[in-house]
């Protein structure tokens, strides 16, 4: 039997346009819709590797990873276990007597899927604690323990001698022993906040 024509052309057709939708499938299939993630969502991460206010300055870049899942309306944006990429936003060594140690870290990008997303999120760090306190604590406490070993040895001319010498031993002491930088050893848990949104593919 045979098909006129137009019957053939008829078939021809159909046959291509199930070819064309079948593709079309496939391709949005492997391109799923960008998801959003909002300004303010939390990010948790693990630093991948050391850093430290004495040893690190801004600039610096650094790795992480993914800790918690980042879910969007029920859909996971950014899978456990997804690399990041940060940098050290603000770095400051401690002093000996004066000078607070500080360190800012920010993350830059997300890699997923073989592809690098950027992203803008707040800073997270802290500085380390005042020297004031300690300090006085040193100086105070040698000043005292001065005079009064100056007052046993001597009487009231031992422990003006003794005091002012026993401050001084204080500072010595804050001096060598003051200085407290900020350190995040490998495997420390940060928590960042976006910035801005961020859109980004995620096959998962």
């Amino acid at each position: 039997m045979h098909l006129p024509k137009r019957s053939y052309l008829m078939v021809a057709g159909t046959v291509l346009l199930a070819v064309a939708l079948g593709f079309s499938a496939t391709v949005y299939a492997g391109h799923p819709d960008p998801i959003t993630i909002p300004e303010r969502t939390r990010i948790h991460v693990t630093l991948d590797q050391s850093l430290a206010s004495n040893k690190n300055k801004a600039g610096d870049h650094f790795q992480a990873t993914v800790n918690e899942p980042v879910v969007v309306d029920g859909k996971t944006a950014i899978p456990q276990g997804t690399h990041v990429e940060g940098r050290v936003v603000d770095a400051r060594k401690s002093g000996h007597l004066k000078g607070r140690a500080d360190l800012r870290l920010a993350l830059d990008a997300v890699q997923m899927n073989g592809q690098t997303y950027d992203l803008r999120t707040t800073s997270a760090g802290r500085a380390a604690v005042s020297h004031k306190k300690r300090n006085w604590a040193w100086i105070g406490g040698g000043a005292g323990g001065g005079a009064l070993i100056g007052a046993l040895a001597a009487g009231g001319e031992g422990a003006l001698i003794g005091g002012p010498i026993g401050a001084g031993a204080g500072v010595t002491v804050a001096y060598f022993t003051g200085k407290k930088d900020v350190k995040y050893p490998a495997e420390t848990h940060l928590t960042f906040r976006l910035a801005q949104p961020a859109t980004l593919n995620n096959k998962g």
